[in-house]
């Protein structure tokens, strides 16, 4: 039968593989992975010896397509990822796609999640969540990104690496001022750390680059109670002040919008 595996492998703790994982890589004819050198420490750890074919951003198009014909001649093949459950943030996403185009059916081998091992333990409300992803390098992209999420009441969960942490930490303040933030680092690991803090706090305490590893980020929805005691004519008040005193026109509404609560854009239009 034409089968792709969609397989879950540890996000640091090698004591978290699945029996039914190591079953399944065991028995599939070959493995697909991001980072073949990373995986093959995986295979030597559990003593698998299987052929593995790489397949990651830059490849995914003609290898996907390569994979799938291989399914479709009989053979059977599991995906696997550097770290987690293949296709969350990963190429692995379109491979499904192309199986899907092929008729090939798909088998998920559950394994750790980075993103729901830090919202079970980050204190904040885990009843509904959003998964972002990384932040794009992109400024525009990027604020336009956060912009989008100003009024989202549901848990937000982010991706960050390490050296770009300290702008992060300090484009979630900017954007949605004071809110609960738990850094989630290193999960699983030897140095495996949970901080509980604020968005504010986080800009002041962690903008050194101090913070090393793989860093999750979750972020306090928007509070269900919206009223804010000014209207929107007391925000471009505010920012008028700003300015007069010397403060650049978007930096002003961002201030505003601190203070007052109201969206940054809505401010901005309305000073122009």
């Amino acid at each position: 039968m034409s089968i792709l595996y969609v397989v879950g492998t540890p996000i640091g703790n090698l004591s978290d593989m699945s029996p039914r994982a190591i079953e399944t890589l065991n028995e599939v004819d070959f493995i697909a992975a991001e980072d073949t050198r990373v995986t093959l420490k995986l295979l030597n750890h559990f003593g698998i010896k299987k052929p593995m074919v790489s397949y990651y951003e830059h490849n995914k198009e003609f290898r996907g397509e390569l994979i799938c014909n291989r399914i479709k001649s009989g053979e059977t093949c599991a995906i696997v990822t550097d770290a987690g459950m293949p296709c969350i943030s990963d190429p692995g996403e379109l491979l499904i796609k192309q199986c899907e185009e092929y008729s090939i059916k798909t088998v998920v081998v559950p394994g750790p999640s980075a993103v729901i091992s830090a919202l079970c333990v980050s204190g904040l409300a885990t009843g509904r969540f959003t998964f972002e992803g990384f932040l794009s390098m992109n400024k525009k992209s990027r604020a336009d990104h956060l912009e989008s999420l100003q009024n989202e009441s549901r848990t937000m969960i982010f991706y960050e690496a390490p050296h770009k942490l300290s702008n992060t930490l300090k484009d979630l303040y900017d954007t949605f001022s004071d809110r609960k933030l738990t850094i989630a680092r290193e999960l699983t690991k030897i140095h495996e750390e949970i901080i509980r803090t604020t968005t504010k706090e986080a800009c002041e305490k962690y903008n050194d680059g101090s913070l090393k590893g793989e860093i999750v980020l979750i972020l306090e929805g928007k509070p269900q109670s919206t009223d804010s005691e000014y209207t929107i004519e007391d925000a471009v008040g505010i920012a008028k002040k700003l300015i007069a005193d010397g403060m650049k026109p978007t930096d002003a509404a961002k201030e505003a919008a601190k203070i007052t609560k109201i969206r940054k854009n809505d401010i901005y239009k309305n000073l122009l």
